[in-house]
């Protein structure tokens, strides 16, 4: 069956197929969404992070201990995070970045993409 989703929709389905089960974000366009769908979810833990930097921390914390996770924030936000997204460099923790951006930056495409 064909469903027609937003792109936030399609992350947030996206992870909880492949096995996510921590998020935790701080809320900001265009990336709110994604944890609003997750937190629907019974078997993901989600959490409303304090800020960015929290938000990486918990989703690493919970990488360290074997859980797969994920966190969003919107592109501003990885300037808080920047601490401990540096810090993880030392460990042999697989990080993936992915940008989500906004329609506003894509002119004239009318849909978020990844870049």
């Amino acid at each position: 069956m064909k469903k027609l989703l937003s792109g936030n929709e399609a992350v947030a389905r996206g992870a909880w197929e492949a096995g996510v089960n921590v998020v935790s974000a701080y809320p900001g366009t265009p990336s709110t969404e994604i944890l609003e769908n997750l937190a629907k979810c019974k078997e993901i833990y989600a959490e409303l992070a304090t800020n960015e930097k929290v938000g990486l921390e918990v989703a690493a914390g919970a990488s360290f201990a074997g859980a797969r996770a994920l966190t969003c924030m919107k592109h501003v936000g990885l300037n808080v995070a920047a601490d401990p997204l540096f810090s993880m460099a030392y460990r042999t923790t697989a990080i993936t970045p992915r940008w989500l951006r906004s329609p506003a930056w894509s002119l004239p495409t009318p849909r978020n993409v990844w870049s």
